[in-house]
């Protein structure tokens, strides 16, 4: 995945994003008070304690092996934006610890799920890597779309916010990269790709909605309800990775309207921020 002269253009974007964030995130994370009082039933902090114990792991890696896999591709820029992305992705597990200590809950010390899914990773090249990144990012803007517009805790809501407006640039910024990596692709390779990339995204979704149900429910939304605006987001990313061909041979996601994290939504973000 050498980069053309357009993608290193399109990386220094990027970068200047990535940096940028950094002060933005320093303001965010002064005005938090993690003092506030936890506006939440028994059985509602039991929930999103659950929730954010997984999110905890799930965002805590060194991203050692993926750095090291973006390095030997030889593209300096790319390589400094994925540091920067794996910092944010740590500052977010930071901050659901943090929301734990709020909650006086336990950290999690490791769980079988991230587990095998760091050992899938490790084990595949860059793309594939990125390709799993990228599923888990457009379920997780669904779920924390939920948390920022219904959660019943001021600080929940505030952290959804603030997750979710990061997320949004990562997911534009891995199909940036995956868009490219997979040019040259023959066709009736995509639509296996596109084919297999969606049955990884559903059977993803449905293991998410189902873990993660009972805080889903406490924001009000039915599980099944964002199981299907996941895999509106899925088939949208590949749809803007490998094109529409590609996004027919994955048919599991319902028809109707778009949801608001699909591509076209991705790439209007991508045009006024950063990409």
């Amino acid at each position: 995945m050498s980069p053309s002269p357009e993608d290193r253009d399109r990386y220094d974007h990027w970068l200047t994003h990535f940096r940028s964030n950094v002060a933005r995130h320093e303001v965010l994370d002064a005005q938090w008070d993690w003092s506030a009082p936890v506006e939440l039933s028994p059985t509602q902090r039991r929930a999103f304690v659950h929730s954010l114990q997984r999110f905890e792991l799930g965002e805590a890696g060194d991203g050692i092996h993926l750095l090291g896999k973006a390095e030997r591709v030889g593209d300096a820029t790319y390589t400094d934006c994925l540091r920067l992305f794996v910092a944010e992705e740590q500052r977010h597990s930071a901050l659901f610890g943090r929301m734990l200590d709020r909650f006086a809950a336990d950290h999690l010390p490791g769980h079988w799920s991230d587990t095998a899914f760091t050992l899938l990773r490790r084990a595949l090249g860059l793309r594939t890597e990125l390709v799993l990144f990228l599923v888990a990012e457009a379920i997780a803007l669904e779920y924390f779309a939920a948390l920022a517009e219904g959660a019943p805790d001021a600080g929940l809501r505030r952290l959804g916010a603030y997750v979710l407006e990061d997320e949004r640039h990562h997911v534009s910024f891995q199909i940036d990269r995956l868009r490219e990596g997979f040019a040259r692709t023959p066709a009736p390779l995509r639509l296996a790709i596109g084919a297999v990339w969606g049955v990884i995204g559903f059977g993803a979704t449905v293991v998410v909605c189902l873990d993660h149900g009972a805080a889903l429910r406490a924001c009000g939304r039915r599980p099944v309800e964002v199981l299907r605006a996941c895999l509106r987001a899925i088939r949208g990313s590949i749809r803007a990775v490998l094109g529409d061909d590609a996004s027919r041979a994955y048919r599991d996601a319902p028809q109707g309207q778009e949801s608001p994290t699909d591509s076209t939504a991705w790439s209007a973000r991508s045009s006024d921020g950063g990409a």
